[in-house]
């Protein structure tokens, strides 16, 4: 009999969002793959352990995601992952990915899950919360009402065209700024709209930033920014 695979999100960094379901599954399963090298570093990890303290009593396995946009390199590393994972449902194991934030929006976990179901296996997308609604959270603020449009941009992917995309109506949610913040941070202030950033939400370092002004020129990869057309 085969085993099947689940796509866990675990929200974006506080422990106490990692849903009921979520839980349950990890405690259900034979083997948790936790993205990374190191398993104790990984952000995944300490979210888990955060509510779940027997967690390293389960056999964790690492899933190397290096970050790279290197399309050989991404292949053969997703080309591995999913051969180790499919290892243990050949022997009928059941394997929990944990995944940041929500499965469906922008996760490396995507790239495995369609391989593994090519290949003929059962598997199941578990939702988790999004960074962008938990920034919103945080910040006791609303992503939008009424008709307004909600735009998620990958902005290190989309720097280049930001001055174009502050132009959208509605907000704008702009993912994995990181290593662009300089230039995304200069398109934001010269669009004259209002911007708020978190740097890794919900986690012990959490760091808030509620104008355009404040945003710093360099930040973590967990960074988040909500840009709000003036009303």
């Amino acid at each position: 009999m085969k085993g099947k695979l689940f796509g866990l999100g675990v929200g974006p960094g506080d422990p106490e969002l990692l849903t009921v379901k979520a839980l349950r599954l990890i405690k259900e399963s034979d083997v948790i793959a936790v993205p990374g090298n190191d398993i104790q570093k990984s952000v995944a990890y300490q979210i888990v352990k955060g509510v779940y303290e027997e967690l390293d009593e389960k056999n964790l396995i690492p899933i190397a995601m290096p970050m790279t946009k290197d399309k050989a390199v991404l292949e053969a590393n997703h080309e591995k992952a999913a051969n180790d994972i499919e290892a243990y449902l050949k022997e009928g194991k059941q394997v929990a990915f944990l995944t940041l934030g929500d499965p469906t929006v922008y996760s490396t976990y995507l790239y495995v899950h369609k391989r593994i179901l090519s290949r003929g296996y059962e598997v199941e997308i578990v939702s988790g919360i999004t960074s962008f609604c938990a920034v919103a959270a945080r910040l006791n603020m609303g992503l939008v009402e009424m008709a307004e449009p909600l735009h998620v941009i990958p902005a290190t992917y989309r720097a280049e065209e930001m001055d174009e995309i502050l132009k959208m109506p509605g907000t704008k949610v702009l993912m994995k700024t990181g290593s662009k913040m300089q230039q995304v941070k200069e398109s934001i202030v010269n669009s004259g709209q209002q911007a708020v950033m978190i740097e890794n939400c919900g986690m012990p370092d959490e760091k808030i930033y509620l104008s355009a002004e404040d945003i710093p020129e360099k930040a973590g990869y967990y960074s988040l920014i909500i840009v709000k057309e003036n009303k």
